[in-house]
């Protein structure tokens, strides 16, 4: 109940403008958003670098309705690419990118528009020695986000896809998709989606990122499990062992701001640890959906919401 109500608010205004104005909120977008502008962003994955963790920077902001938004969001990429370049730290840090950011559900070409914009982010990072992955919006996007992933990996092969455990095609998406060279990073799904294309049951959506942890530990792809969950991290690492697959050959993504700890024993293991490291002012649909996710740790904001809205 509390996860669709969460859900439901993240595409609320009102609440949006409370969450704006109130200092609770404040207080969780420090702790889960990177700041507002790219030198915030590059001074987080600076200290993540540091400590041994990958970063992958996500310039919030989607379903963009407007050409000079999505324009602007793009350039906003090109600029901390540059940033990154500068600093030294294309090695360690990628981004992750939304295409109804970039103009997909523009009324006019917006599908051409948002694999344009992609393109040239892709080619930008492919300069500065780094790597882009396409995140997975809402399941109506789906199909045609695949559609534009395989054609950007035609000059870019290595773009990154993201898959949606909680949706019934998945399992199906990470066979198809573990071929070499693919980067395929599984998530949970965050998004409010019907019955009919997704699982709805917690305990079943778990089972599913199981499944999928194991189909893509079995293909020749390049795995990146997105998950908090220590027990689905615990039986990640044993899939790892039963599949024979080396250290390096996948990876672990914990969001910026939780479970850092978590984060840090992982990478002194020596596995790979990405942090998602978002950045901008464009933070509520992002944080409703973490709240929806683990509305235990961030119930505070929930409450205030819901009391308020």
């Amino acid at each position: 109940m509390l996860r669709s109500t969460l859900l439901a608010l993240s595409r609320n205004g009102k609440a949006e403008q409370i969450a704006r104005e109130n200092p609770a909120a404040r207080s969780l977008v420090d702790r889960f958003v990177a700041g507002t502008d790219i030198a915030d962003a590059i001074g987080t994955c600076a200290e993540l670098s540091d400590s041994g963790r990958l970063a992958t920077v996500d310039y919030l902001g989607e379903d963009t309705t407007d050409l000079d938004a999505a324009q602007h969001t793009a350039a906003t990429y090109l600029q901390f690419l540059d940033a990154v370049l500068e600093a030294e730290l294309a090695p360690r840090v990628e981004v992750s990118i939304k295409l109804t950011a970039l103009g997909l559900t523009l009324p006019v070409d917006g599908h051409r528009i948002a694999y344009d914009l992609a393109a040239e982010i892709c080619a930008r990072a492919q300069q500065v020695g780094t790597s882009v992955t396409v995140d997975m919006e809402d399941h109506t996007t789906t199909d045609v986000t695949l559609e534009i992933i395989g054609h950007l990996r035609q000059d870019f092969p290595s773009t990154g896809v993201v898959l949606q455990a909680y949706l019934n095609r998945t399992y199906a998406d990470c066979i198809d998709l573990s071929y070499p060279g693919s980067r395929i990073r599984l998530v949970k799904g965050a998004y409010q989606e019907p019955a009919s294309v997704a699982i709805q049951d917690k305990h079943q959506i778990d089972l599913s990122y199981v499944r999928c942890m194991a189909a893509l530990l079995a293909g020749s792809g390049y795995p990146m499990f997105a998950t908090h969950d220590p027990r689905l991290i615990e039986i990640a690492s044993s899939l790892v062992v039963k599949a024979g697959r080396a250290q390096g050959s996948y990876e672990y993504q914990l969001l910026h701001g939780i479970r850092p700890d978590e984060q840090l024993r992982l990478a002194a293991a020596g596995d790979v640890v990405r942090v998602y490291v978002p950045f901008g002012d464009q933070w509520y649909g992002y944080l409703m959906r973490r709240l929806a996710e683990r509305p235990a740790n961030l119930g505070l904001l929930a409450r205030t919401l819901i009391s308020k809205g």
